[in-house]
């Protein structure tokens, strides 16, 4: 009996056309996906069953002389691999709705987590992006990569809220007692300045994007219980 990672009810097809004829596998839509994005993704997390089809539908089958001669293995996991980074997915309406939904989501974050209003040097709501987005039309992708779809998303929502991209040097002085605990913290961001100082206090200054710099602070506030310095060194538009 065969285990499956992959529930058949949520299954798609993923469909590739080479050297003139029809290639078919039966997929998990969102880690498929992941994988087209280019995140690194084991086939067996992917693949429902590790054949190739002619036609899912009829369950026929491919012979392995003739994946052979088209993809150079027999290989069912080597060849779906293929099949996914090169051929289509067939979505379901809701599926496709689901991952533009999801896209948008994180198309908001990372805009709210790199941009700020100018007017206040602060970052914007998540939902206020996603209002900003609904109101000028975006149309997102849900197979592009957020970072792709940025330059162009910005662009449109510009008219709706002020934003601008901006990064920050920010210096942080921490005690003694939390120096340690304090350091990940610190270097979420990118160190360009450490100093240990005499009393055992760490004093760094830290490159971060203007839309996490409230986070960011929160989080030495709550590990040091408010005892701590900070302070903008200079601010830079990306």
């Amino acid at each position: 009996m065969i285990l499956l990672s992959v529930s058949i009810e949520k299954a798609v097809i993923s469909r590739l056309t080479a050297q003139g004829q029809k290639f078919e596998i039966l997929v998990d839509p969102n880690k498929a996906m992941d994988l087209k994005s280019g995140k690194a993704v084991p086939m067996e997390e992917i693949l429902a069953y590790p054949v190739i089809y002619r036609d899912v539908r009829s369950t026929e089958s491919v012979a392995e002389s003739e994946l052979q001669k088209v993809f150079g293995t027999k290989d069912a996991y080597k060849i779906a691999e293929v099949i996914l980074k090169q051929g289509e997915i067939q979505l379901t309406t809701e599926q496709r709705r689901e991952m533009v939904e999801q896209k948008r989501s994180q198309v908001a974050g990372l805009i709210s987590k790199r941009g700020v209003n100018p007017q206040t040097n602060t970052p914007h709501p998540e939902q206020r992006i996603l209002n900003a987005m609904h109101q000028a039309g975006v149309n997102v992708d849900p197979f592009s990569p957020a970072e792709l779809q940025l330059a162009k998303i910005v662009e449109a929502i510009k008219k709706y809220i002020p934003l601008k991209f901006q990064n920050v040097t920010l210096q942080v002085k921490v005690p003694p007692q939390f120096a340690g605990r304090a350091f990940p913290i610190i270097k979420t961001g990118k160190v360009v300045g450490e100093q240990w100082l005499n009393d055992g206090s760490l004093q760094a200054s830290v490159e971060l994007m203007a839309g996490v710099m409230d986070e960011f602070i929160q989080k030495i506030s709550n590990l040091t219980h408010g005892n701590f310095e900070s302070k903008v060194l200079k601010r830079e538009d990306a």
